[in-house]
């Protein structure tokens, strides 16, 4: 299936599963998929489906280093340079690496560098190591062998980010939610933001420096669980306050298909209360046979905590 397919649905009854979320207004507060910290490679050149294993590194020794990243309780993720022709990929030597933490009041990003591919499997995954920045890293997922969406609305995204951002942006492997492409993540946050578009991406690093999550396409922070990035995104619209850190995470109690996250707010404790519920089936991915549904969630009540 060709790009100009993709984009003109000629195929008789075929959308876009990013279009069908966008139709269908799928909800994306709560949907960032868990990861308090990560691990990032740079990977030149073409991914197939499993964007480690099915790129230039070695099969079996990326089997292992994935294995290993996720071993230690952390999400690989695969990187490159947007624009770069074929040969220039084709002579990557050298493979740049982050290690990155991004729990609440942790956050933290640290370069290095490769020599050998091999030389990954000995890399320290605990932070202990790597030159610490205090730079963003900006990644937008243009994984097309995972889905179709991915690569056509996150590449003018990429590109409109890595003409203003030359150094912190970077093209990535999944990031989960295909059907919300274009996909990005901004560390060391690790804030994950969905239907972003070309013509809003600058306003939205300037933001995130300024420490301002955008409401518009935020999804949640990945290291909090879904029920709690739900709460938080309800007590940000509930309060107008969108800062970054506004809201700390202090703890929760789960009913049946309910929660009560309590979090900090300047001091002050307040509780939501959240429910989850299932969509209609849905087709999530564009290649999708089987509609099902997915969980989402709604704010019963925010409160002030008990004293």
């Amino acid at each position: 299936m060709t790009v100009s397919t993709l984009l003109t649905g000629a195929i008789e009854g075929w959308i876009p599963c990013s279009d069908r979320s966008l139709e269908r207004d799928d909800p994306l507060i709560g949907t960032a998929g868990f990861g308090e910290r990560w691990f990032l490679v740079e990977i030149d050149g073409a991914w197939g489906e499993h964007a480690f294993v099915q790129s230039r590194l070695d099969p079996e020794a990326a089997r292992r280093l994935v294995s290993r990243i996720e071993g230690a309780g952390i999400r690989p993720l695969a990187i490159r340079r947007t624009g770069r022709k074929a040969d220039e990929r084709r002579a990557q030597k050298r493979w740049r690496w982050a290690a990155i933490d991004a729990r609440q009041g942790q956050e933290s990003v640290r370069w290095g560098v490769a020599d050998d591919p091999l030389e990954l499997l000995e890399i320290p995954l605990d932070g202990s190591t790597g030159e610490l920045s205090d730079e963003p890293v900006i990644c937008v997922c243009t994984h097309a062998r995972h889905d179709q969406c991915c690569a056509v609305k996150g590449r003018p995204v990429v590109t409109a980010l890595a003409k203003l951002y030359p150094q912190q942006t970077w093209e990535c492997s999944h990031l989960g939610g295909d059907r919300f492409a274009a996909t990005m993540i901004v560390f060391p946050h690790g804030l994950l933001y969905g239907r972003m578009r070309a013509d809003a991406a600058s306003a939205l690093i300037e933001n995130y420096t300024a420490g301002i999550a955008d409401p518009r396409f935020f999804r949640g922070r990945t290291s909090l669980p879904n029920a709690v990035q739900a709460a938080v995104g309800f007590a940000s619209q509930a309060t107008g306050d969108y800062r970054v850190d506004a809201f700390r995470y202090v703890s929760e109690q789960r009913g049946d298909a309910t929660w009560s996250v309590t979090l900090d707010h300047d001091g002050t404790e307040l509780v939501v209360d959240v429910v989850a519920t299932l969509s209609e089936p849905l087709l999530s991915m564009c290649s999708a046979v089987r509609a099902a549904p997915v969980r989402e969630f709604a704010l019963r009540e925010i409160s002030p905590a008990a004293s």
